[in-house]
């Protein structure tokens, strides 16, 4: 009863239409999240990158992870037939990083 609950509620904060479509969903973010954490030493060593450590380790992981799993959540969204959602989804991500960069106007 309780997941049938969480799902009901992810349908509205998602605004989605049928709770097959909210499981569909939450597959995707875990086969992105799963392929990424399986991918991610073949993106290092791809790059040359034996380990991570220190500022240089942080910056790099920063670099190349994030974008590896934007370009996963698209591809496992359109298999599984939730493309406009995760499309949505990632103009929002990025508009939301766009806002800490723009420069704010100073109120007179």
């Amino acid at each position: 009863m309780a997941n049938t609950q969480f799902l009901e509620k992810m349908k509205e904060r998602w605004n989605l239409n049928s709770l097959i479509q909210v499981v569909l969903v939450l597959v995707v973010f875990s086969l992105t999240g799963t392929s990424v954490v399986f991918l991610k030493p073949y993106v290092f060593q791809l790059f040359g990158i034996e380990s991570l450590t220190g500022i240089k380790g942080v910056f790099l992981y920063l670099l190349l992870i994030p974008p590896l799993y934007q370009i996963l959540l698209l591809f496992y969204g359109t298999l599984l037939g939730q493309f406009s959602f995760f499309w949505k989804w990632e103009k929002k991500t990025f508009n939301s990083i766009g806002k800490l960069f723009r420069k704010r106007k100073k109120k007179v």
